[in-house]
């Protein structure tokens, strides 16, 4: 079952427990998604699916950091729970232990001596992590792994 069917099956399981919150989340998601599937005038794959919901899942992150920097604590607590709902239909993200281990392996697969193969080093570095890391998380380990 893909992503996209399954946000629809929860969906329906909101719209039935009448849970305002979730239901606007799930219906953000899935309108995300559809359109996304419009963009590339076919079925999306996993892949794509979850790269939708990662820029989600940070627009989310985002807007509840700039509302609580706002003092505007109820909206971001709003974002927040969206974010978590996105968060559930990511997979699992990888451990501190195993982000040192993919970066170190990457670094040993590239050859990479210094800052110069930073690119090198994010490519497979990305390549080897299968979408389970954060970009953010994953170049600051690999600046400092390489200076």
């Amino acid at each position: 079952m893909s992503i996209a069917e399954s946000i629809q099956q929860d969906t329906k399981t909101a719209m039935k427990q009448r849970d305002k919150a979730r239901l606007g989340a799930l219906r953000m998601l899935g309108a995300a998604l559809k359109n996304g599937q419009i963009e590339a005038g076919r079925p999306l794959e996993e892949a794509e699916e979850q790269t939708i919901l990662r820029r989600q899942l940070k627009q989310r992150e985002e807007s509840a950091e700039a509302f609580r920097k706002a003092g505007r604590e109820e909206q971001a607590a709003s974002e927040a729970a969206e974010a978590e709902v996105v968060r559930a239909y990511l997979p699992q993200p990888l451990s501190q232990e195993e982000l040192e281990a993919i970066v170190d392996e990457a670094i040993q697969e590239t050859g990479a001596k210094g800052m110069r193969d930073m690119g090198k080093v994010m490519g497979k570095a990305t390549q080897l992590s299968g979408g389970r890391a954060e970009g953010r998380e994953l170049s600051a380990l690999v600046k400092q792994r390489l200076q």
